[in-house]
């Protein structure tokens, strides 16, 4: 038990000067690190939103809109099946949440019915049955039939948007460049942001706002925008859409999507070559450089409108066509619009509009001393261990203290390494791994201190007292480390921050209290030779 290959020796030199390294950068200034060359560590743990500061934002979906859009591609998909049997039909239309259609000849009925039941698909089981649960159900009286989406597909719908819309808030927030955002689900259909380092909450209200649904149309050359208002008059096939600027100016555009924003593979902000303001310049796929060429091919001198989430950024006169897939967005923004607007385009739109449920802004100065205390608390739980552990061991309390100063600079250097965020509830983890590390020493140690009672010289003491003390220790930190990772899978934000601290500390207590400190005092036993033991 006290003696050790080469090679652990040398892996454990590896480990402790590894961790001493890594910790390291914590302890330097942000302003001289960048003074580091990069092949040394140069990376610092990222801080949360209670320890630095930042935005809070708790968005929620409107998934009303979503049932509504499946239920007008429904109204189109029975349309379409209606036709193809060749079975005639009045009054097809959304009535109360139901899609409604009656069939003209009784004859009919069940011919239709059984053809709209082909639309229907399985979902899943709910979680008290395995049974297959499908999204559509379907009643017929007499000659009109009734099409609702059921709890099962509404479920669904919102889960895909929830999870859907993660990643695009994700790909907006990461954009601006910031550091560890956490961005989870809450709830069924609520989405938590939490973004530390960023004291700037309108800006990203202004990203994560915005469903970013982008799409080309010509504007109508039937009549102007002002004479559809003043008549009322919409002519079929087209829309009246107001301008972004201010004042609002109306626009009667094409319903026709021409080409649609899916088909941009980027955008970035720039400046336009002959007035200098800031612009966004777009490329599309092939697809979309494809059908963007034959717009422009095809209409020169009409005006074709740039339409995002219902508004008219941009409506400039095509003068000529436009075959390489590029083009340039130009609306009178600013840099920061110009930006913004760039970000939304790259990142995609959202599969439905969220709105700011609750929003919350953390100082630095809150964060500053939450860190303080913390602080605090650590070190003097830190001293009065140390203390404790000299007053009780001696010597072995001083190898012991040791072993605990690694073990914390390999925490410090592992969630470093990870990139991982460091709150207040981590910081509580931290301390409560202090605790823990140094109770394996004090089993240990009185393992050592009962078999000297018994008579047994230093070293079968100390090799008896390391064997015995070995399975508590592994029963104790296994459990401990079963409940964090308990807690991380089923806790979010703060919960998951402790569980994090708590069981990277649980692994590097086990290696520091038990292997680095048991090659401590074998090269003691090695090197003083004691006749007896003092404990």
């Amino acid at each position: 038990m006290l003696h050790f290959d080469r090679w652990k020796i040398v892996l454990i030199y590896i480990l402790c000067i590894a961790g001493l390294v890594y910790t390291a950068p914590n302890f330097v200034p942000k302003s001289q690190l960048e003074d580091i060359p990069g092949w040394l560590p140069n990376q610092q743990i990222n801080l949360g939103l209670d320890l630095r500061g930042g935005s809070y934002l708790l968005l929620g979906l409107e998934t009303d809109a979503l049932v509504r859009e499946r239920l007008q591609d429904l109204v189109g998909e029975v349309r379409s099946t209606l036709r193809d049997e060749g079975i005639p039909y009045t009054g097809l239309g959304i009535h109360g949440g139901n899609v409604v259609v009656n069939i003209t000849n009784a004859g009919d009925a069940e011919k239709a019915e059984e053809a709209i039941e082909a639309l229907s698909s399985i979902v899943s089981g709910n979680q008290f049955s395995t049974l297959p649960e499908r999204d559509l159900l379907i009643e017929a009286e007499g000659q009109t039939i009734s099409i609702s989406l059921s709890d099962a597909a509404k479920r669904a719908r919102v889960q895909s948007a929830v999870q859907q819309s993660i990643e695009i808030v994700r790909r907006r927030i990461d954009e601006l460049g910031t550091t560890e955002p956490v961005i989870q689900q809450q709830g069924l259909d609520r989405i938590l942001v939490q973004v530390p380092g960023l004291d700037d909450p309108a800006q990203l209200k202004a990203l994560l706002g915005k469903t970013a649904k982008m799409n080309f149309r010509l504007v109508s050359n039937a009549m102007s925008g002002q004479q559809a208002l003043a008549t009322r008059t919409v002519p079929a096939g087209t829309e009246l859409l107001y301008t972004v600027d201010e004042p609002k100016a109306p626009v009667l555009v094409e319903r026709r999507i021409m080409v649609g924003g899916d088909r941009l593979t980027d955008a970035q902000p720039g400046f336009d070559q002959r007035t200098g303001e800031p612009v966004v310049n777009f490329k599309f796929d092939t697809t979309g450089a494809r059908q963007f060429g034959e717009v422009t091919r095809d209409n020169v001198g009409r005006p074709f409108a740039i339409v995002l989430d219902n508004e008219v950024i941009s409506a400039p006169v095509i003068r000529e066509p436009i075959m390489g897939g590029q083009g340039q967005i130009s609306g009178g923004f600013s840099v920061q619009e110009a930006n913004n607007l760039a970000i939304l385009l790259r990142s995609g739109a959202l599969p439905v509009a969220i709105s700011v449920l609750e929003e919350r802004t953390v100082g630095p100065g809150l964060g500053a001393d939450s860190i303080r205390a913390g602080e605090i608390a650590a070190i003097i739980g830190a001293v009065g261990v140390l203390l404790f552990m000299i007053a009780s061991y001696g010597l072995f309390g001083v190898l012991a203290n040791i072993a605990l100063i690694l073990n914390i600079a390999m925490v410090f250097a592992v969630l470093s390494v990870l990139q991982a965020t460091l709150t207040l509830p981590g910081i509580a983890g931290i301390v409560l791994t202090i605790g823990m590390a140094v109770d394996a020493n004090v089993l240990i140690y009185e393992r050592i201190r009962e078999e000297v009672a018994a008579g047994k010289g230093p070293i079968p003491a100390i090799e008896s007292g390391y064997n015995r003390a070995l399975s508590s220790i592994l029963d104790a930190n296994i459990t401990t480390l079963i409940s964090a990772a308990i807690l991380f899978q089923m806790g979010s934000g703060p919960v998951r921050g402790f569980a994090v601290t708590l069981g990277i500390g649980i692994v590097t207590s086990v290696f520091t209290a038990f292997t680095v400190n048991r090659y401590m005092v074998s090269v003691w036993l090695r090197r003083r030779r004691p006749k007896t033991l003092v404990l």
